[in-house]
């Protein structure tokens, strides 16, 4: 989108440097991520930017004007939890990157969440491209390292002292962004404790550290909520739902009300039109909308071509929603002048004392496929997976 960008990196590009930037990241983290790093990142134009903040500013505004009752509706009774909170504190938006009927590039919204992203990992991924290709520097984000790591140690630590703060996820080591739990422990000198392993006094949480236990005061929650029933035999000595004595960043209940549930809320240019599958109207036509439940996690159950057959046999039609199809546009050239498609999650964080969140960082993922998820993706295609966008003036 940029030529001279995109030029540049494509003339320096070799499968040495590509290599560089995965050690940069294990050298960091220990680790190798399990999900793949594509080879380049996006560069797309201040103008273009400029679109996002547009969109996101709106949609932020039409969010802060809903009614709180109505949000609470997103939440399933077996799912809430108590103790909730007037904002979340994390809040991200993922953008479609296409093209308009005038072939300008413009994003269209896909999904929203108030839950926690790769932060940390995607700072260091950034610095990794920066660092193996220096002359990306000039385009690296403006927040500095220090104030980066103040915003996110103030939304997560607070006054406490870290050892009385834990990242929780269920089997940590498991996970395919385990890369970004070893990263968020070195950036705020928190531990990562796995859900089987938090013991239950009262109202009162405690971890295993050094030999002895040591209390939760906040946890920074990666704890799919909605997902720990799929798991078997699965052996906790506290429930989500119980009330006790800790301070949830972000609260598990915003993980539904921002989510899929707004999207039939919302209106904008860059927001396409989407219904609740019960009130999908006849007017419409099926073959221009994706079926999608709400509460999915990273695409599973969507559907790119549903019929009346498919959308008939779901009895709980009010836990969908139909969105009108985008089109990515496949403008992100390769070096075999081939072209990628991506879309962009722009990574907010809100502070409890702000009326509006800051943006912090981005997350963009590449694809030749038909679904913007690696596992769609041929094994020998290039500039597809995980990447990290960069704006520059045309």
């Amino acid at each position: 989108m940029i030529s001279q960008y995109r030029k540049k990196f494509n003339q320096e590009f070799s499968q040495e440097k590509y290599n560089q930037v995965k050690e940069y990241l294990k050298q960091k983290s220990g680790l190798d991520p399990v999900f793949r790093i594509s080879e380049s990142p996006l560069f797309l134009t201040k103008d273009f930017e400029a679109k996002l903040i547009d969109a996101s500013n709106s949609i932020i505004d039409q969010i802060k004007a809903l009614p709180p009752d109505l949000l609470q509706k997103a939440v399933p009774d077996n799912c809430r939890v108590p103790n909730d909170t007037e904002k979340p504190h994390f809040f991200t938006i993922d953008f479609g990157i296409c093209k308009n009927e005038n072939g300008e590039a413009e994003p269209q919204l896909i999904e929203l969440q108030a839950f926690p992203s790769l932060y940390a990992f995607q700072r260091v991924f950034e610095n990794a491209f920066c660092e193996i290709y220096p002359f990306l520097s000039e385009l690296r984000h403006t927040i500095s390292p220090e104030d980066f790591k103040n915003h996110l140690k103030d939304l997560i630590v607070g006054d406490e002292n870290p050892q009385n703060v834990v990242l929780l996820e269920i089997y940590p080591e498991k996970q395919k962004t385990a890369i970004d739990f070893v990263l968020t422990e070195q950036l705020l000198g928190i531990k990562t404790v796995c859900l089987t392993k938090v013991k239950k006094n009262g109202r009162k949480l405690y971890y295993e550290n050094n030999g002895g236990l040591t209390e939760i005061k906040r946890i920074y929650n990666r704890v799919i909520f909605d997902e720990l029933d799929r798991i078997p035999d699965l052996k906790t000595e506290f429930d989500f739902r119980e009330d006790i004595d800790v301070k949830w960043i972000t609260h598990p209940n915003w993980f539904f009300k921002i989510s899929k549930f707004l999207l039939p809320l919302l209106q904008h240019q860059f927001v396409p039109k989407s219904y609740f599958l019960h009130e999908f109207p006849e007017t419409e036509d099926l073959k221009n909308f994706v079926l999608k439940p709400l509460f999915s996690f990273a695409g599973s159950g969507v559907n790119l071509n549903p019929t009346k057959e498919i959308t008939d046999t779901i009895e709980d039609k009010q836990n969908y929603i139909l969105q009108r199809k985008v089109e990515y546009a496949p403008i992100f050239e390769d070096i075999n002048g081939d072209f990628s498609k991506a879309e962009i999650r722009l990574l907010y964080i809100w502070h409890e004392n702000s009326d509006r969140p800051i943006l912090m960082e981005n997350l963009a993922r590449m694809t030749k496929a038909a679904m913007v998820n690696v596992d769609f993706n041929k094994k020998d295609a290039i500039w597809i997976g995980s990447s990290n966008a960069f704006f520059a003036e045309e």
